[in-house]
């Protein structure tokens, strides 16, 4: 199965700078990912490419092409936004702390530690030196904290630690040795002249003193005297500024405090224009969009990104992902909402197509264990540790019914029948199994005889027999209906984790504590064979742990399981970096996915390095960071707030990488994970994979009538796809012979689709070739139904367009039917009387 990494949903912002591209795209960090938000679209996407540890800092090119990262391990990532790929590497040996493009897009200014750092940008050219360091600028007496370009690109603003500011001037002249524009060498004279004429060297200063060339600094000898035009004190005490940025066209500056309190202010006399507070807690970045009317700001605290519309006073973004782990997930029947359940008490649903959450519930007051969509689509039910199972209604988006029993009970697992009028759930205290009716709401039934934490309950796809798997190291299933009690009992020789269902019902799996994969026939009561997972799950090694993960263990077994749509394969996932899928008739395994590279998480790496390992314990965990400074303080407080406690995590709260549940679309075509880092969806749908139609420059009107005129017509129906102009589109399907109609629709791409739905819809109601259109549509939805029933809410105005013209023109055909037929009977009538 060629299923590809597509979107990551419920990852909260856990910190790093924001970059607006293009008015409209919002990059932010997730992980060690890239998360690109379309505000106009409400689109949500994240890159595939991963960094080595969690991004703090992300710099756009002008063009909105490229970015620029960098991880906490000073690794940076070049990378092409509109491919998603991953185009160069580089380590640099400093901290950085910030990084920008220059406003021509030709060199990449990095602050590096006390260095600040002149690249060249890549671009497309394949080098084998890709990145050049240019000029490497050692002025600064402390740590460089910000920097920016001037709008021509030849000065560089530049604050360090020592609270003093520099101004650098960096020119741009032709390079004899190297060939190229670099900075540090002198500047064209204004009358034409060389630059490196010697009555060239010398300018004024702001102080009116002349001012000598260093020609192998690159840079003014003599120091500029800075005047303080405006002071200004925010009143904001004891709260601290800790993110800002200006907007050149509107003259106005953003600041954010460590309080939540924003304020925007008119420059240059600090005029307040708006002064709210978004939350508590500090707010980590503030950045204007191109036009300077949205204001995005971060809290990483509390995980979320928030986009504001300043004159309006409104919301244009407000996403929050799962601040806790992720424990479950739930697929609608159509595939097209996913809901998620955390230990932050929360329930969100998004739209898979678009990576949006549309709703939260926040009424359980515990975690929240157990998802389970019912077959209508409307309804949501959801099981916590706060002794509650509930039923959503997604239509008015509220709780309409709250299951309890007569003493607190902890849920864990969560069940239903076909027709939805029983509802089950297993508890974890108290081994029993509650049994409730949907429409009353009453406790019909208690199933006892587990003797330990009820973790897995699925009802049978085709009878109404319950199944259940405990730690007893027994798997029980249950007659409800006919009041029988247990009718049957498989016994384990280890603790029993979990279990699945085969969707015909005929198979039941089960996964137990020493990394085995059970099989069973329900029908028989017989154990059908097994698969033996321990060496395919394990890898990645604790920090703490003093051997490799080879040698480990700890974690070589499955928590979660699920069949695929035809049954043919099973995926499994535990307490580790891999997701296995397994062949289930051959008992092989097909395919490992690494659910991250993410070295920022425990668990990842795979072979120990006995240098890291102290008498004191891992390096890693030895807290050496000696600054006296305010910031040391804040981040040794941080670092070590309750994790010194009795009963702490032995890794200072490092989150440890795995597989808590796995569900598999309806369709087949897509999954979820619920991991450490959020919600991974794998999907093989079209949509994701290259399509080299797209690496043709000469997208132009005359190449559309070039591949009409050589007969060429699915070229010139993509092109014209690609170009959006509805006369070529238009014409290049009439162009198209009966007979070729099923091969180029199956080969239009299927992010062409809706022009293309939306073309025909258009033609029916003008265009005389009614079987012809006809045709189309049906040969449409054979090659692309799948991708339609996924994204039907997407192409749901297209597809009512063209609904609604053939409605039309079956209403028309009707009439005309009708009415020939009466005056045929009339004609025949009175030939009769003659």
């Amino acid at each position: 199965m060629n299923y590809r990494f597509q979107n990551l949903l419920g990852a909260p912002y856990r910190g790093g700078n924001a970059v607006v591209v293009n008015n409209t795209l919002l990059i932010s960090p997730v992980g060690n990912r890239v998360s690109v938000t379309d505000l106009l679209k409400s689109e949500t996407i994240t890159l595939p490419c991963q960094a080595s540890t969690n991004l703090r800092l992300i710099a756009a090119s002008p063009d909105g092409l490229f970015l620029f990262t960098v991880d906490e391990n000073n690794r940076c990532l070049f990378i092409n936004l509109p491919r998603r790929a991953v185009l160069h590497r580089l380590s640099i040996k400093y901290p950085v702390a910030d990084a920008k493009f220059s406003p021509d897009g030709r060199f990449i200014a990095v602050a590096a530690g006390k260095l600040l750092q002149i690249w060249r940008s890549p671009g497309f050219k394949k080098e084998f030196f890709p990145f050049e360091l240019i000029k490497t600028f050692a002025d600064c007496n402390d740590r460089i904290t910000s920097l920016n370009w001037s709008p021509d690109s030849d000065y560089l603003v530049v604050g360090s630690k020592d609270l003093t500011v520099r101004l650098l001037y960096l020119n741009k002249g032709k390079n004899k040795k190297n060939g190229y524009d670099s900075p540090g060498t002198p500047v064209q004279g204004q009358n034409g002249e060389d630059g490196n004429d010697a009555n060239l060297r010398k300018r004024k200063g702001f102080d009116g003193k002349v001012d000598e060339l260093d020609e192998e600094n690159g840079r003014y000898l003599h120091k500029m005297k800075w005047e303080l035009l405006k002071k200004n004190l925010f009143m904001q005490t004891p709260a601290k500024l800790t993110a800002c940025d200006y907007h050149k066209g509107l003259d106005m500056v953003v600041v954010g405090f460590s309080n939540g309190v924003f304020a925007l202010y008119q420059m240059p006399d600090f005029v307040c224009i708006h002064l709210l507070s978004i939350s508590r807690e500090k707010i980590t970045t503030a950045v204007f969009n191109g036009l300077g009317n949205w204001l995005t700001f971060g809290c990483a605290k509390l995980g979320q990104l928030l986009v504001w519309e300043w004159k309006s006073e409104s919301y244009i973004l407000k996403q929050q992902g799962h601040y806790f782990d992720v424990n479950c997930l739930a697929y609608s029947q159509d595939s097209q909402l996913l809901a998620t359940g955390a230990d932050d008490n929360k329930i969100k649903v998004w739209t898979v197509s678009s990576g949006f959450c549309f709703v939260t519930f926040s009424e359980h007051t515990n975690a929240v264990t157990a998802l389970h969509f019912m077959a209508s689509n409307h309804c949501l039910l959801s099981a916590s540790l706060d002794g509650t199972v509930r039923a959503w209604d997604l239509f008015r988006y509220r709780n309409f019914r709250t299951f309890v029993t007569p003493t607190p009970k902890q849920f864990v697992s969560l069940a239903s029948d076909q027709s939805g009028e029983v509802i089950c759930a297993g508890t974890l205290d108290s081994f029993e199994i509650f049994v409730w009716s949907m429409k009353t709401g009453r406790l019909l039934d208690v199933l006892s005889g587990h003797e330990g934490p009820v973790h897995g309950l699925m009802f049978s796809p085709t009878n109404a027999i319950l199944a259940s798997s405990s730690w007893d190291k027994t798997v029980r299933l249950w007659d409800i209906f006919e009041g029988k009690g247990g009718v049957e009992k498989f016994d384990h020789t280890h603790d029993v984790l979990t279990l699945v269902y085969r969707p015909d019902g005929k198979q039941l799996a089960c996964s137990t504590l020493d990394g085995q994969i059970h099989f069973w026939d329900p029908l028989q009561g017989l154990e059908m064979f097994t698969i033996e997972g321990r060496r395919d799950i394990a890898g990645g090694r604790l920090m703490t742990d003093r051997r490799s993960a080879a040698n480990s263990s700890a974690g070589k077994c499955f928590t979660t399981l699920c069949y695929s749509a035809d049954g043919s394969y099973i995926l499994a996932g535990g307490s580790s970096k891999y997701i296995c899928m397994y062949d289930v008739a051959d008992q092989v395994l097909l395919r490992r996915f690494q659910i991250t590279h993410n070295l920022s998480l425990d668990g990842v790496l795979d072979f120990l390095n006995s240098k890291n390992m102290t008498e004191a314990g891992p390096l890693g965990l030895i807290d050496d960071y000696n600054s006296d400074t305010e910031e040391g303080v804040d981040k040794q407080t941080r670092d070590k707030l309750a994790y010194d406690l009795p009963g702490s995590m032995p890794n200072h709260g490092r989150p440890i990488v795995r597989t808590k549940c796995l569900r598999i679309a309806p369709t087949g075509r897509s999954w979820a994970a619920a991991t450490t880092e959020g919600v991974l969806l794998y999907s093989m749908d079209e949509s994701f994979i290259f399509d080299p139609t797209d690496l043709d420059m000469d997208v132009t009107p005359e190449a559309v009538d070039a591949a009409l005129k050589d007969g060429q017509t699915r070229r010139a129906l993509i092109l014209s796809l690609r170009l959006n102009e509805d006369t070529l589109i238009k014409k290049s399907i009439i162009a198209v012979a009966p007979a070729d109609i099923p091969a180029v629709a199956s080969s239009v791409p299927f992010r062409y689709l809706q022009r293309l739905v939306e073309a025909l819809a258009d033609l029916l109601d003008k265009c005389p070739h009614l079987e012809f259109l006809l045709q189309w549509c049906q040969e449409l939805c054979k090659a692309h139904g799948n991708s339609i029933q996924q994204n039907s809410r997407n192409l749901l105005p297209a597809l009512k367009s063209l609904q609604k013209s053939i409605t039309r023109l079956h209403q028309d055909l009707a009439d005309t039917c009708s009415s020939n037929e009466y005056m045929l009977r009339y004609l025949c009538s009175m030939g009769n009387k003659r």
